[in-house]
């Protein structure tokens, strides 16, 4: 369904990154685009350069999602919010998984089951859930943020059969290494970690996310782009380590043999 079918849209984790970049391309289709995220100065910072209108809601407040859902009929949904806690699933601690489920799936969820049931009933809408490789591939970080995004991967999958007969489109964009703030909001604000993810490496912008989620948005009517993998083209995913055991401590104290 062309951009001139759609009039709102809903973006989430919109005051930087991903998500900024998203709400910049849909202005400048003309979609009134409501911009949701926890920083209320970036995102008065992002409503004076694109005209977007701001909210400064935590995506887990359910009563402000609710609330907004049900002032504004919503043609297209982008679910970007996302957090990451990356440590070893051994060594997680429970505020971690908590906040990981609630915010990476949990508020997607819900989100979902606010706006979507409209968009059935109307016949028309596109669904963009952000999630990543992480989703599909299995690399050294975090096991919860995986399986978070896992299940965005299956709900968008989900989503199509549910709203099978109408035309509610739903695409799952699947991001590798993108050149943003991330990985310092994930690891820390040290220009290490600048160093480590993106100094060096040739990466996707920010706003070629967003061209790509535009270009899933313009197509026809009868034309549902599922799901796109956007990576760096020089980075791979997956890989295949074997490990001997280690040697199992002597009862005695000794280190065995």
């Amino acid at each position: 369904m062309p951009f001139s079918d759609y009039k709102t849209a809903l973006v989430t984790g919109a005051s930087s990154g991903i998500g900024a970049a998203v709400v910049e391309r849909l202005r400048r289709e003309n979609i009134e685009v409501h911009a949701v995220a926890r920083s209320a100065k970036a995102l008065q910072q992002l409503a004076e350069r694109t005209g977007c209108i701001a909210h400064a809601i935590d995506v887990t407040d359910r009563q402000a999602m609710a609330e907004l859902a049900g002032r504004v009929e919503f043609d297209i949904l982008v679910n970007n919010a996302g957090v990451d806690r990356p440590k070893k699933f051994l060594e997680a601690d429970e505020g971690d998984i908590d906040l990981i489920v609630d915010v990476n799936l949990r508020a997607v969820l819900h989100i979902c089951r606010l706006v979507v049931p409209g968009m059935v009933a109307r016949d028309r809408g596109h669904v963009i859930n952000i999630s990543s490789i992480a989703g599909a591939y299995n690399f050294g970080g975090n096991s919860s943020y995986h399986a978070t995004k896992a299940g965005v991967s299956m709900l968008s999958n989900q989503l199509r059969i549910d709203a099978f007969g109408k035309r509610v489109r739903v695409t799952e964009i699947c991001p590798g290494r993108v050149a943003t703030d991330i990985f310092n909001h994930v690891h820390g604000d040290d220009p290490s970690i600048r160093e480590k993810f993106i100094a060096g490496f040739e990466l996707p912008e920010a706003a070629d996310i967003a061209d790509a989620i535009a270009f899933a948005i313009s197509a026809p009517v009868a034309v549902n782009i599922g799901h796109m993998e956007i990576t760096p083209t020089l980075q791979v995913m997956g890989g295949l380590q074997t490990a001997r055991p280690q040697p199992k401590a002597d009862p005695s104290g000794e280190p065995g043999s």
